[in-house]
């Protein structure tokens, strides 16, 4: 495992824990950290020898943001400072000093969106001297995705389909449900003309159809050949030369 993915699994153990409070909101600590070390490797500089990166980030909040994270804020910049270090030396970034992370308010974002701004700040080169900033850089925004939509629910039959077929009456408990010579169909024939997985029962709006599979002999309905076709009570569906009737309850 990377020191990237060790550090990014350990800001995810961060927001179950000390800052869970804190980030109630969409922003969680982990987002921030990503685009810190997008930022980092975005405004990399080139030298003959060397590459240099921002060692100074203000992470700007929205004031809703802002305030849910009174009391964490200088713990939470202490690891996201760690963190960019790491970064940096898997990497094989130069900086001038330890990454400085600092927090803002800015009124003009909303719950959920942050922005980031990156700048060089070099040590000073003699005792005394105040440190010598490079230009800054332009401010990055970012608003954390939403969450993926919940997958719909499965149509449901509005009645159980069955199948006599061969002097068997067959429930199709599952949906859908081949037909075929195959052990692994749901519906198995031993009829030698009938095709390993001949045919499909389905739900299609919430009604049975019957599909063909690509099946040698194909698929009848009540005498008619298909590919596709919807089932209604009491229809004969003709798979080789075996025919089963197809029944609705419930």
């Amino acid at each position: 495992m990377s020191v990237f993915r060790s550090l990014e699994a350990r800001l995810e153990g961060l927001v179950q824990g000390v800052f869970s409070r804190a980030f109630s909101s969409e922003v969680q600590p982990i987002e921030i950290a990503r685009k810190l070390a997008k930022e980092m490797d975005s405004h990399r500089t080139a030298s003959v020898a060397r590459v240099y990166v921002p060692n100074e980030y203000t992470v700007y909040l929205s004031s809703a943001d802002h305030e849910k994270l009174e009391g964490y804020e200088g713990s939470l910049a202490q690891e996201l400072s760690a963190y960019l270090l790491e970064h940096a030396r898997d990497k094989g970034y130069e900086l001038m000093t330890r990454p400085e992370i600092m927090f803002s308010t800015d009124e003009r974002l909303r719950l959920g969106e942050f922005g980031i701004q990156a700048r060089m700040v070099k040590a000073p080169a003699r005792e005394g001297e105040g440190p010598r900033q490079a230009e800054e850089g332009r401010t990055m925004v970012y608003k954390v995705p939403p969450p993926a939509p919940e997958a719909p629910e499965p149509t449901l039959p509005t009645a159980r389909g069955v199948l006599e077929v061969e002097g068997r009456r067959l429930i199709l408990e599952a949906d859908p449900s081949v037909v075929g010579r195959s052990d692994e169909c749901e519906v198995v024939l031993s009829d030698p003309n009938v095709s390993r997985r001949h045919a499909e029962l389905r739900m299609q709006g919430g009604e049975w159809h019957v599909v063909d599979l690509g099946s040698t002999n194909g698929v009848k309905v009540n005498g008619r050949v298909v590919s596709s076709a919807r089932l209604r009570d009491g229809d004969r569906v003709t798979l080789g030369t075996s025919t089963a009737i197809f029944h609705l309850e419930g």
